[in-house]
């Protein structure tokens, strides 16, 4: 039996105030994009994987309220640690970019972890009811898809999430405790005013 490949190991934690060396990442569908965005501030996710039933429960939050972000200044940005080719009839309906990490590269220097207490702890288990019961749901309606049974890099990622200035500059973090322990979407404007009123 293979065994799944060993996750690299992670840089810490970066905190506010951290700079993020800029990139050109390959999105799963459309053209690549630079990170930061040189333009506006970047909020960047770090979701599981392809078909998470967690992850699109929060992006689905994220969906419907992305025009507001997007007036707010905020370009919005989502990695998944599943291969490219997995992720593409997963986030089609999606009206921002993807990233594919596979190998877990960019979770290991930003410092992102995977942990049982994912979800084992009892802070996510009505989101995992609500998310097992939604996603059931979108699936009959052909809407969204089952994820794959087999996941080489495990179920047990943590979310995370950053807001990037322009110039690379970490300028809000939140590491999650639990698979549904993320930013809404309020707290992600409120943020972003944070990062206005002190420019």
């Amino acid at each position: 039996m293979r065994s799944a490949p060993t996750p690299p190991r992670t840089h810490g934690r970066l905190r506010p105030g951290r700079s993020v060396p800029a990139r050109t990442l390959a999105a799963v569908l459309g053209p690549p994009l630079t990170l930061p965005d040189p333009e506006r501030p970047t909020h960047v996710q770090f979701r599981r994987f392809a078909g998470c039933p967690v992850c699109n429960l929060h992006l689905r939050s994220v969906v419907l309220r992305h025009e507001e972000i997007e007036r707010a200044g905020i370009r919005e940005v989502v990695l998944f640690h599943s291969p490219a080719e997995e992720l593409r009839e997963h986030v089609e309906h999606l009206p921002f970019p993807v990233v594919a990490d596979p190998d877990r590269l960019l979770y290991a220097e930003f410092g992102v972890e995977s942990h049982r207490r994912a979800l084992l702890d009892p802070r996510a288990w009505p989101a995992i009811v609500r998310a097992v019961l939604s996603g059931t749901w979108q699936v009959l309606r052909g809407r969204e898809h089952l994820p794959a049974t087999t996941q080489p890099a495990g179920r047990l990622g943590l979310p995370a999430d950053f807001l990037i200035t322009p110039d690379g500059r970490i300028a809000a973090a939140k590491y999650g405790e639990h698979a549904y322990d993320q930013w809404s979407v309020d707290e992600l404007l409120t943020h972003a005013a944070a990062l206005r009123a002190s420019s």
